[in-house]
């Protein structure tokens, strides 16, 4: 990433999860009806493919504001077990019985899911080593720190924020105003990096430079 002679130099980054640093394996469609094959359901995962991405859009923030511990997870696992469920409902199965879910909600809990994009520990050590101050700004829940870990990114992290533990969801500018509490930096000296909409309005409202990746 070069400096934009706009922007002042960056001393932190924030960055978006899901679609910039890391990526699913496998289509959500195909993810799904693969762990149901294992419960012996079968699910059409073209038709999860194409009905997801809407219902994901239209569905609630993933935040709960005060909730922590064992609630905090059921509120997760609740969040997403209505999205399953809509998402099913849409393509005409039967909904989906508690196991499915359960066994959903485990599935993406594993790095095995996910893939790391392959430019990215090249940039992340790279700014590491320059001494920007690096978080994790993400609309995903408790599933998520361990999950980089897990891929390898968590070394050279100060700071993973989640919305469901933030409180609020991108593009509300709390949690990006959380993660510079976290790293100790003004916003003007912090610039985000992201790929969807919400992380350029949030950004945006927290009076962040936002970069925008186009992953294909």
């Amino acid at each position: 990433m070069n400096h934009h002679p706009a922007w002042p130099r960056p001393r932190g980054l924030l960055l978006d999860a899901m679609g910039t640093l890391i990526g699913l394996r496998q289509s959500v469609g195909e993810g799904y009806a693969a762990v149901a094959a294992d419960q012996g359901l079968a699910l059409d995962a073209a038709a999860i493919d194409r009905e997801f991405p809407a219902l994901y859009r239209q569905a609630p923030p993933l935040a709960f504001p005060g909730l922590e511990g064992r609630a905090l997870r059921q509120a997760e696992t609740d969040w997403w077990g209505a999205l399953i469920a809509a998402v099913l409902q849409r393509i005409g199965a039967a909904p989906p019985p508690a196991e499915l879910t359960a066994a959903l909600f485990d599935h993406y809990s594993r790095a095995e899911a996910w893939r790391v994009y392959d430019d990215v520990p090249r940039h992340l050590r790279r700014w590491h080593a320059a001494g920007l101050k690096l978080a994790v700004v993400s609309n995903f829940d408790g599933r998520l720190p361990a999950l980089l870990e897990h891929l390898g990114l968590a070394q050279w992290l100060d700071a993973v924020v989640i919305s469901s533990t933030a409180g609020a969801a991108k593009p509300d500018p709390a949690p990006f105003r959380q993660a510079l509490c976290c790293l100790g930096l003004p916003a003007r000296q912090v610039w985000h990096v992201g790929d969807s909409p919400e992380d350029v309005a949030g950004a945006r409202a927290a009076g962040l430079a936002c970069v925008c990746v186009r992953r294909p």
